[in-house]
């Protein structure tokens, strides 16, 4: 008995910790998420060159990568410390689309990384059926 109260100790002191971690993670992304705003701001005001169009488009989707991960770890604590694996594909396919805007110079790359997406996105359609809905 005394062994299964001191392992729930040591898993809720873990959990804490991990629980703060996320906490401090969460600031960290919520003070790049403004340094976000800042720079999407200079390119949208201040740059007028032609290579402004890809910096903003690259920024935006930088943008929806903090705010997935910003609704990542509140879904966490919302759902009772669990992370829902639909968000990380999200994330996954946010980031992909990223890299394509940014590498887009080799079309075997760019048809590589459009089949990663397809399989992301059916994983997706396999992680929202019923039978492996968690939530």
């Amino acid at each position: 008995m005394a062994k299964t109260s001191r392992s729930i100790m040591i898993a809720k002191g873990l959990q804490r910790v991990l629980n703060v971690g996320l906490l401090l993670l969460a600031a960290i992304v919520v003070v790049f998420l403004v340094k976000e705003t800042l720079h999407l701001a200079k390119v949208l005001f201040i740059n007028n060159e032609e290579s402004s169009s890809y910096l903003l488009i690259e920024g935006i989707v930088i943008y929806f990568l903090y705010f997935e991960f910003i609704a990542l770890i509140v879904k966490y604590f919302e759902s009772g410390y669990h992370f829902p694996l639909r968000y990380f594909i999200y994330i996954g396919i946010t980031a992909i689309i990223r890299l394509i805007i940014v590498d887009h110079k080799n079309p075997i790359d760019t048809l590589i990384y459009a089949a990663a997406i397809l399989v992301l996105v059916v994983t997706l359609y396999l992680a929202n059926t019923d039978r492996l809905k968690r939530e």
